[in-house]
């Protein structure tokens, strides 16, 4: 497996299937601001308001070829298996990579469980052998990661654009760097702030 965290602003990304399933996966290519598109007779209450919103775009009608048409990623989402690899087996003839969900055989990528704590995420893979191990490290990486990653973050991105701006030899600007975002570093910036809320 390659790791990787896909840019997928204003892309189309299409969904088959309107299901819980699928909306949980609609759920998160809205949050990266792709521009999804989904496919299905029948769709949940949630991702009908997400039609009836504007927020995607929803085709109430089975899956067909030409709707891999232009796509970045498909997500295979269906209770029906046979549409599924349908899906998969079509999305492969055009180059277009397909996730069919509770199916690794049928996928060229997998949902991993995701910590996020702003533009921090940390993303757990088992190659599709057990997600219910990736959710456990995720709630395990929730408790040793908290909120305050969040800001810290963003701070370290802050002084990392002024530090390329500045005119900098390059070895010292590295050193600096990696010394702010030291184990160190956080925990002084975390008594810090500790102290002026007391």
């Amino acid at each position: 497996m390659f790791p990787i965290f896909l840019k997928l602003e204003g892309r189309r990304c299409l969904v088959v299937g309107a299901g819980t399933i699928a909306e949980g996966k609609i759920r998160g290519l809205l949050q990266a601001g792709a521009s999804v598109e989904v496919v299905a007779p029948a769709a949940v209450p949630q991702i009908q308001d997400w039609f009836g919103q504007g927020t995607l775009n929803w085709k109430p009608r089975a899956f067909e070829p030409r709707d891999l048409d232009q796509v970045s990623i498909v997500v295979a989402a269906t209770p029906s298996r046979e549409v599924n690899t349908q899906v998969f087996r079509e999305a492969r003839l055009r180059n277009v990579l397909c996730n069919s969900v509770d199916d690794p055989e049928n996928c060229d990528f997998y949902y991993p469980a995701v910590v996020q704590r702003g533009d921090l995420q940390i993303a757990i893979s088992t190659n599709g052998r057990s997600p219910a191990l990736a959710q456990r490290l995720r709630q395990e990486l929730e408790e040793q990661f908290g909120s305050e990653y969040e800001s810290w973050v963003a701070e370290l991105g802050e002084v990392r654009n002024q530090l390329f701006a500045a005119d900098m030899n390059a070895e010292a600007r590295r050193k600096l760097l990696h010394e702010l975002a030291s184990r160190e570093a956080f925990n002084n910036r975390n008594t810090v702030q500790r102290g002026r809320s007391n």
